[in-house]
């Protein structure tokens, strides 16, 4: 895994933005936990591993806003949508309670 620290002004959470072989992440955690999905990938225990899936979210037919998950894979036979959390921001509870109510999708935190 080669990485660099991308300047640029200050996070209020801290994370630090870093590119991974020529993928941008926003924080450590997260392209550190992209590192050791990658790993579980190969060695077959997980399928189908993608990044910053974007489902929308709709209220009785309007759209209310997106929420964009750091990583989306199968294992098991079951769909698992992940995001590396470091600070849980209102906004994410929210979109978290959002994701569960609109689309009976449960995020895992890592």
């Amino acid at each position: 895994m080669r990485a660099a620290i991308i300047p640029h002004r200050g996070n209020k959470y801290r994370a630090q933005a870093q590119i991974v072989d020529g993928e941008f992440f926003a924080s450590k955690k997260e392209a550190r936990r992209w590192y050791e999905l990658k790993l579980e990938e190969r060695a077959g225990q997980i399928t189908d591993l993608e990044r910053q899936v974007r489902f929308a979210l709709d209220v009785n037919g309007v759209p209310v806003c997106q929420y964009v998950a750091d990583f989306k894979y199968e294992r098991l036979g079951k769909s698992v949508v992940e995001d590396a959390k470091g600070v849980r921001t209102p906004e994410y509870k929210i979109k978290a309670k959002l994701m569960k109510a609109c689309l009976g999708i449960t995020i895992l935190e890592t």
